[in-house]
């Protein structure tokens, strides 16, 4: 098992900045891929970012320049730097890892944190 735990979301202006962070902890193995998806309300959740422990990383398109993903390995976490936030980026922000170097595929999911773009 893998408990994920996001933090560092708000409310935030448009045009404005945010960073949110999720720290993995798990009883039997590391974790190697971890993501960050966004659920917009009403919406499917999305795979926005993600990264692996050797540093191979990718980011959506949708928010390629504005948003970064970065880990520390030591501190078993993640962070997204989330850069000239638009109200569409409202929502969600759910935490996901797995125990395989992906990318893409992951089993293990937070609770999620809550980002409001409002003015």
């Amino acid at each position: 098992q893998v408990q994920l735990v996001e933090s560092g979301g708000g409310l935030v202006q448009p045009g404005g900045s945010l960073t949110l962070s999720c720290a993995a902890s798990t009883t039997r193995f590391a974790v190697n891929g971890m993501a960050w998806y966004h659920q917009a309300p009403g919406k499917e959740r999305a795979l926005i970012a993600a990264i692996t422990s050797g540093g191979r990383s990718s980011v959506a398109d949708s928010v390629k320049g504005r948003f970064d993903i970065t880990r520390d390995n030591a501190k078993n976490t993640i962070s997204l730097q989330m850069n000239s936030l638009k109200p569409d980026d409202t929502g969600v922000y759910i935490c996901a890892a797995s125990y395989d170097y992906t990318l893409t595929n992951f089993e293990f999911w937070g609770r999620g944190t809550e980002v409001t773009v409002s003015s």
